[in-house]
């Protein structure tokens, strides 16, 4: 599958989510959403990228929604976001479908890059107690992807990091999640 574009229709899929209900992106048309392609779920990058979102969760707008979507088993995701208790839905794609029809690509170099590229991130996340528990290459390798989708379903815009930090900052999220 292409890499989504801006004007694209919104992905559409039905995950589990940590919060034991199903999440349906068909049921998100009317509102902004803020969707993100993470890693696996002990991916010390994904962990620190959702602690510092809800830290700030206050700063964004009532309406917007915010989905992750994870690599990983839905217990196992339950169980490791269970210290960031997150007020967003964080959810599961066991079957790897969702990665591969949005074009999320793999790279273990630009994933060993992204330490190397910001030290104080990793450092931060390994003194929090984020450590990657997988030796699975293909989990390690991933890229995430930030996508913003209006109200309309239509991507406005589809990030594809270039590594594993290289996200939308979240100044941009939260002007995004009030319709500035």
């Amino acid at each position: 599958m292409p890499q989504l574009t801006v004007g694209d229709d919104a992905p559409q899929f039905t995950l589990p989510a940590i919060d034991g209900t199903t999440f349906d992106m068909s049921a998100m048309k009317g509102k902004r959403v803020i969707l993100t392609f993470f890693r696996f779920s002990s991916c010390p990058f994904c962990n620190i990228r959702i602690h510092d979102i809800v830290k700030r969760w206050d700063e964004f707008g009532d309406d917007i929604v915010m989905v992750g979507v994870f690599d990983a088993k839905i217990g196992e995701l339950t169980k490791r976001m269970k210290k960031h208790n997150p007020p967003f839905s964080v959810v599961a794609d066991e079957t790897y479908e969702q990665y591969l029809q949005n074009d999320v690509k793999k790279s273990l170099l630009r994933v060993l890059w992204a330490p190397m590229r910001a030290p104080l991130t990793m450092l931060k996340a390994l003194v929090k107690g984020y450590v990657p528990l997988t030796l699975s290459i293909s989990k390690l390798s991933t890229i995430p992807v930030d996508i913003l989708i209006d109200e309309n379903g239509k991507v406005v815009n589809a990030h594809y990091c270039k590594d594993t930090v290289d996200h939308i900052p979240l100044d941009q999220l939260i002007a995004f999640s009030k319709g500035e």
